[in-house]
């Protein structure tokens, strides 16, 4: 089990790395520390389900928790960003500095440049499909018909592209 001085130097030594993980994932620095927030939340309040020992094995179930409200987001990011905007609330957002802060530790401007540049070096047709139904979610259907071709086609081009762009930048991350 761990106590309230585990979990603090949990804390002190992973929150940064954290929001860093989330904010390479969402793109998006508030979302990273409301994660990374809701990361520590449950590791709180699980701490008595702990059952490992070790500062090495503290942190991979601190990740395994990070890793399972980085899914819990992706499933419910839509619904709720779709529900506040109908209501008309904008949840409290970050300064300027603390944004700025989470990009830099996160190191999303250069994450940003190499994604540009791999979805660049696409092919021209893969490329389209990809903008067309990633960018601006078209359903296939929508997709097809905007490239003249049949849905499987469009199915493929878009594949084809997302496997293009995760070889590109796994050999980016494999390099730096």
């Amino acid at each position: 089990m761990l106590d309230a001085d585990d979990i603090a130097r949990l804390y002190s030594a992973h929150s940064r790395s954290l929001v860093a993980f989330f904010a390479r994932r969402t793109f998006d620095a508030q979302v990273a520390a409301e994660l990374m927030a809701e990361t520590f939340a449950s590791a709180v309040a699980d701490r008595r389900a702990f059952r490992g020992g070790g500062d090495e094995a503290a942190s991979a179930w601190l990740y395994g928790i990070a890793r399972h409200q980085l899914s819990n987001w992706y499933r419910r990011a839509s619904v709720e960003r779709r529900a506040l905007a109908k209501i008309g609330l904008d949840p409290p957002g970050l300064t300027d500095a603390e944004y700025e802060r989470i990009e830099e530790l996160a190191g999303l401007e250069s994450l940003r440049a190499e994604v540009a540049e791999a979805i660049a070096s696409l092919p021209a047709k893969q490329r389209l499909a990809l903008q067309l139904r990633v960018v601006e979610e078209r359903g296939y259907d929508e997709v097809a018909a905007a490239l003249g071709v049949d849905e499987q086609a469009a199915r493929a081009r878009v594949s084809r592209a997302l496997r293009g762009l995760a070889r590109d930048l796994e050999e980016v991350a494999a390099r730096g």
